[in-house]
């Protein structure tokens, strides 16, 4: 017997090719890491092409469901791995954000098209167990019924239903439904980094919120960083001072660019053309002042955010 591999056909390569949107979506919500995203499709390209020597399309009646639970399978097992990384990462951990250039970025890079919950979101996601977070990504982001889920997931639609009211329930208690309209967030946001960035303290204690909340994720290899969420007004503001000491003039400048963050108005920091933080408002019910800040500066997260020209 030959050992030279089947070679895949093309109209498997196009199935892949057509619902890899669809499976970068839906693993990257459950993972909230590009990377891994990226990783866990070439697994499923390999388990893809794997099947009936290269002709995978042989006896599958259904591509796009196929697909999707092989990816969504590949996705829980690598979430496993990712807890382990997170055991030993220092600081607070937060999802890898997908940065758009405008409003109209996004059609040469399927990543930055593709339906993505916000990244406070993401964050409560987090506390979720693998498979809550999996079913609640498939059901409420995607719209698949709980029978579907149960296929993919292989458990009963009994058993997918009770998963699906946990998780819920978790993430309701924890996110308020209420929405900032798109204009009131950009308006925040530009209000916030203004203050933040030139170091006006009587803006920030304007627009900051008593309780509010800022989780900065740098891995240890950015300043200023915390190593804990820093809680409070005060300590929010003793914080942002070290932006503030970086907005102004010299090697250290930080630019500002004001773009889409998973489909949220948001800001993104530049140092020397290379990107330097991506900053993300939680706004409070009133839109009036922000309650949650998220900061992702780690470089490792910010590798696929579109760099500046020169």
């Amino acid at each position: 017997m030959s050992d030279t591999p089947v070679p895949v056909t093309d109209d498997a390569t196009g199935v892949f090719v057509e619902h890899r949107e669809l499976m970068f979506g839906v693993v990257y919500n459950i993972l909230g890491s590009v990377a891994d995203t990226e990783d866990v499709l070439q697994e499923t390209w390999l388990s893809w092409t794997a099947r009936a020597g290269g002709a995978p399309l042989d006896g599958v009646d259904n591509p796009r469901a196929y697909l999707v639970r092989i990816a969504v399978n590949h996705a829980l097992t690598r979430r496993a791995a990712i807890s382990r990384r997170r055991e030993t990462y220092v600081g607070p951990w937060l999802p890898e954000p997908l940065v758009a250039v405008d409003e109209g970025d996004g059609a040469e890079d399927p990543a930055l098209r593709t339906e993505s919950v916000s990244l406070a979101l993401l964050v409560v996601l987090e506390s979720l167990s693998p498979l809550e977070r999996a079913v609640f990504v498939l059901h409420e982001v995607f719209g698949y019924p709980h029978t579907e889920i149960a296929e993919i997931i292989d458990r009963s639609p009994a058993a997918v239903r009770q998963l699906a009211h946990r998780a819920r329930g978790h993430v309701h208690a924890r996110r308020p439904l209420y929405e900032a309209h798109p204009r009131v967030r950009r308006e925040a946001t530009e209000r916030f980094v203004r203050a933040a960035v030139g170091g006006d303290i009587a803006e920030l204690m304007e627009v900051l919120a008593p309780d509010v909340t800022v989780w900065t994720d740098a891995g240890g290899k950015r300043k200023p960083a915390a190593l804990r969420p820093v809680h409070g007004r005060d300590k929010a503001l003793r914080f942002f001072g070290g932006y503030g000491r970086k907005g102004g003039a010299g090697a250290g400048h930080l630019e500002l660019r004001y773009r889409r963050v998973n489909g949220d108005d948001a800001v993104v920091l530049f140092q020397g053309g290379e990107p330097y933080a991506v900053l993300v408002l939680d706004l409070t019910p009133d839109g009036d002042r922000v309650c949650g800040v998220y900061v992702v500066s780690n470089p490792d997260k910010l590798t696929h955010v579109p760099r500046e020209e020169a």
